[in-house]
């Protein structure tokens, strides 16, 4: 089963050229990016949340000048830790339709240069270089589809969690 399956694969990166083999490196690490970014919002985030929260509330003062800037500098803090890895994932994301692009013109050029060793029109010389043009275009959409997909949701995720963050830092009105 296991074994098929890689021939498959084989055969389709095969079809595809060398620039297939990229996509897929690159897609493995973007859903690695991404599972970590989701564990990270759904286990670890809200260790630190509540760190800073039971801080600010341990805190005697919290209306002051001083006070105020702790209170951003631990919101930049939180900022940070949640927009880690984004922007590599939204690099990545555009990267793969330009190596599908690669892709595409390094098979057309196969498809010249089988015209120009032929010396003729020959259709089934030029098959094998137009497959190798389109499938890493498809590939890189793909990817980058899927990507552009869980990134939102990323993005999503990251702004509701700094806004209940920020909400937790709020200050308490002292009525006189």
């Amino acid at each position: 089963m296991m074994l098929d399956i890689w021939h498959q694969l084989q055969s389709f990166m095969g079809r595809g050229g060398p620039v297939l083999w990229v996509i897929l490196a690159m897609l493995a690490l973007m859903w690695v990016l991404i599972i970590e970014r989701l564990l990270y919002f759904n286990l670890g985030y809200g260790v630190l949340q509540r760190r800073l929260q039971a801080d600010w509330q341990a805190r005697v003062e919290q209306s002051s000048w001083h006070a105020r800037a702790i209170r951003g500098r631990w919101l930049a803090q939180a900022e940070l830790e949640l927009g880690r890895h984004l922007i590599l994932i939204r690099t990545l994301v555009v990267l793969c339709p330009m190596l599908g692009l690669l892709g595409t013109v390094t098979g057309m050029i196969g498809v010249f240069d089988t015209l120009a060793a032929a010396n003729r029109f020959n259709p089934e010389s030029m098959a094998g270089g137009i497959s190798r043009a389109t499938i890493p275009t498809m590939a890189g959409m793909v990817v980058a589809l899927l990507g552009v997909l869980l990134l939102s949701r990323l993005d999503s995720k990251a702004k509701r969690a700094l806004a209940q963050t920020r909400d937790g830092l709020r200050e308490e009105k002292v009525l006189p």
